[in-house]
This record gives structure tokens, C-alpha cells and sequence, in this order.
């Protein structure tokens, strides 16, 4: 396998009528010697904030600084989004990060908008706001210093623990209610981590993140994402029990669904990483979508269907009730405190 990669292949752009292969690279990463390294590329886009049309995403604003992630999670959704950048969702996902360091800028310019009513906006609705680049650009540390200093509401999604640097600003908006963290889990399990999502923190790491925020008045919570029948699901007590010990307020979790490319890359995955059970595998995750890989239902795409996804479901509230008690819900977010001054919260001095 592709060392500290999660894909293993490329795949082809379903946009471009032609395509550059390069040979010979199979088996090399950028941490052996003479191997092309991950490439970095500026973009200026004209918006960062996105309505989330979808119905069961559960978010109705998302920002996302960074687009392709360096984590490379194999099953990761937001491959296919790489495609209409005119790459492909397979290693180019993973080698070819595009960053926009205009972002806090086009914040700010968005909170200054005349009519502008403050909503919860969500880090990471696509990729990945903390992946490693992040330490050296910063990106997203001012863009939450943006939202401090307008005191508006921000969601984060993450599979990292870089969080923890910006602890300082993510303890002042918790003093207003204005932050609420999720920390991606999927596995106790090392081994199958460094294969399924091989550049992401290990789950101790996020364990430990959880703690340091939960005493600083963060609230952490943690979604299981995805569960993956045959590979992960089996974990999802012992996740729950972790988690809830570190702090973490809540629990939520998706099936795995694998649309567009990327049930081409995990297939050339799974039969690599887990060749003994690589079919079971993928025909249990088929078996949660109505015969196939690719499932774009709304409402079925990200809870899956049958009796084995029924059983997930009642192992999952079995767990959640022991180890959450009756906490059904992170409570929503602080809208009213929003300052609305070009100067943010500078202009109220």
C-alpha cells in the first residue's frame, strides 16, 4: 500500500474528456525519498459562507477554507467535490490542497452585509478546517477570530486536535455560548485508523483534545463517522464509553455511503487493506442501501435501511442512553449577541 495515504489509485474526473497518468509512481509517498510532495495552491474566491440546501445534513450555513484534505479518510464524501476543480477523487483528493487565504476577509465582509441576520455557520462542512496545513497557514484561527470578534455562532467539525491550539479564542466564545466542537471518532482501534483515515489524530489524541476544551467550557461532542458494517461497527460501545469519560456532551453517527468516485476508491482500498474481508465488507455496506454502494436518497443516504442497519441503530441508542443518559441535543447556539458594526466588537469601545 501507498504509505500515509487512504486512496491507492487514482480515478478519472468524470468532467474531463482527457486525462495526465503519470507511471511508476505506485508504492511512493511524499515521506520516501525522491517522491513528489503534497502540493498547496491559492485560490481567491469571491464567497466563503454556503447555504446548505440539503434536508438532512443538519447544518444551514457551511465554510470550508480549505478544499482537497490531507487526512485522507478513504471514504470521505467530499472527494467528488474535488472533480469540479478539474481533479480527481482518489490521491489528488489527498496531494492537491487548495486554501483560500482570503477567507477571514470574506467573512468579515459578509458580516458587514446591511441586512445580514446572524445564523450558526459550520467549519468543515466539506473538508476538513484542521487538516495538517492548517499549523502553518492559520486560516482558520482567524477566521475564528473573526467570529469572536463579531460574537457570532460557529460550529466545527474535525478529525483532528489542532482545536486545542486555539483554545484561548474557543474558550471565549464558550463563555457566550457561541462555539460547539465535534470531534469525528471511528475507530479504537490503531491499526484500522492508520489504513481507513491514515493522517488524521488517533483517537486518543481526540480523547485527550476533548478533555482539555470540556475543562475550558467547550462544548465536545462526537459523531461516529461513518460506520462502516463489517469493519467498525462492532466499536460503537466502547467509542461512546471513551468519550463520554473525556467529557463529551453528546453522540451522533452516519453509515457510510459511498457516491460518485468513491465507491471506486474504497473498493481498490478495502480489497488491499482488508483483503480477508473486503467482500463481506462491501456487501454489507450494499446490504444498507438497497443493493449498492451509491445511495443519494435523502433521509436513507446517511441512515441506511434493513435489519443489520436496524440493529446498528438500537446498538447505537442502547449505548447512547447508557453512556449519555437523556441528552438528546446540543443546545442551540447564541444568535442574539451578534455585533453589528463594521468594527465588530472594536466599535462598541
Amino acid at each position: 500500500m501507498i504509505k500515509g495515504r487512504g486512496a491507492q489509485t487514482q480515478v478519472k474526473n468524470r468532467f474531463l474528456m482527457h486525462e495526465y497518468v503519470q507511471e511508476h509512481l505506485e508504492g511512493i509517498d511524499e515521506y520516501d525519498d525522491g517522491a513528489p510532495p503534497t502540493k498547496y495552491i491559492p485560490i481567491f474566491p469571491k464567497t466563503i459562507v454556503n447555504k446548505v440546501e440539503s434536508p438532512d445534513v443538519g447544518m444551514e450555513f457551511s465554510m470550508n477554507p480549505y478544499q482537497g484534505c490531507e487526512h485522507g479518510c478513504i471514504y470521505c464524501y467530499a472527494r467528488n467535490s474535488h472533480e469540479y476543480w478539474g481533479y480527481n477523487a482518489g490521491l489528488d483528493f489527498e496531494r492537491v490542497i487548495l486554501y483560500k487565504e482570503n477567507a477571514p476577509a470574506l467573512l468579515e465582509k459578509y458580516f458587514q452585509k446591511p441586512k445580514y441576520q446572524p445564523a450558526t455557520i459550520v467549519l468543515s462542512g466539506n473538508t476538513d478546517c484542521y487538516q495538517p496545513i492548517e499549523r502553518k497557514l492559520g486560516i482558520t484561527r482567524k477566521l475564528l477570530e473573526v467570529f469572536l470578534k463579531y460574537k457570532h455562532p460557529v460550529g466545527i467539525i474535525t478529525k483532528n486536535v489542532l482545536a486545542t491550539r486555539d483554545a484561548d479564542i474557543l474558550s471565549e466564545l464558550a463563555k457566550d455560548n457561541l462555539v460547539t466542537i465535534i470531534f469525528s471518532i471511528t475507530t479504537m482501534d490503531e491499526k484500522v485508523r492508520r489504513k481507513l483515515e491514515p493522517r488524521t489524530a488517533t483517537t486518543q489524541q481526540k480523547l485527550r483534545a476533548i478533555e482539555t476544551l470540556s475543562r475550558l467550557g467547550v462544548n465536545c461532542n462526537i459523531m461516529i463517522g461513518p460506520i462502516i458494517p463489517g469493519l467498525n461497527d462492532h466499536e460503537i460501545p466502547n467509542i461512546m464509553e471513551a468519550a463520554s469519560k473525556a467529557g463529551a456532551k453528546s453522540a451522533s453517527f452516519t453509515m457510510v455511503r459511498l457516491n460518485g468516485q468513491i465507491g471506486q476508491v474504497f473498493e481498490h482500498w478495502v480489497e488491499r487493506a482488508f483483503p480477508d474481508r473486503a467482500d463481506k465488507i462491501l456487501n454489507q455496506i450494499k446490504g444498507a442501501h438497497n443493493g449498492k454502494l451509491n445511495d443519494s436518497r435523502f433521509g436513507a443516504r446517511m441512515r441506511g435501511e434493513g435489519l443489520m442497519v436496524e440493529s446498528i441503530h438500537q446498538l447505537f441508542a442502547v449505548s447512547k442512553a447508557k453512556y449519555f443518559g437523556n441528552t438528546h441535543h446540543r443546545p442551540p447556539l447564541r444568535t442574539d449577541l451578534f455585533v453589528k458594526t463594521n468594527r465588530g466588537q472594536m466599535g462598541l469601545l
